[in-house]
């Protein structure tokens, strides 16, 4: 009996990326349907229009990309990126310094 080791060139990492119109009522619900809907199918959000999902292997990711194709509203644009964990790895993320001074903090009244 042979098993095959999950390594990190197996695992796969699922991007779905969209711009979705929100100028109307109904847009606005398409946008935030689309969203929950890719949370209820195991998705995070890592930026507002930038979702990820950890999928075991290839054709699981391949089961993702067919559900998200399903949910894909009317208007807009979504587009998805597979990459292997191993590149997955290797994303380098940044995030501001708040350049804005502080608000002074509370005075202290000294009594002696």
């Amino acid at each position: 009996m042979s098993y095959d080791r999950i390594n990190a060139y197996q695992i796969m990492w699922l991007f779905v990326f969209f711009d979705l119109p929100v100028m109307s009522k109904k847009e606005r619900k398409a946008a935030s349907g689309f969203r929950k809907d890719l949370m209820k199918d195991g998705f995070c959000m890592m930026q507002f229009s930038v979702y990820t999902r950890n999928c075991a292997s290839r054709e699981s990711a391949d089961v993702h990309v067919k559900r998200v194709k399903g949910m894909v509203p009317d208007k807009g644009q979504v587009s998805i990126m597979l990459i292997t964990d191993k590149q997955y790895g290797d994303i380098i993320n940044f995030w501001g310094r708040k350049t804005d001074p502080l608000e002074p903090g509370p005075k202290q009244l000294e009594l002696f």
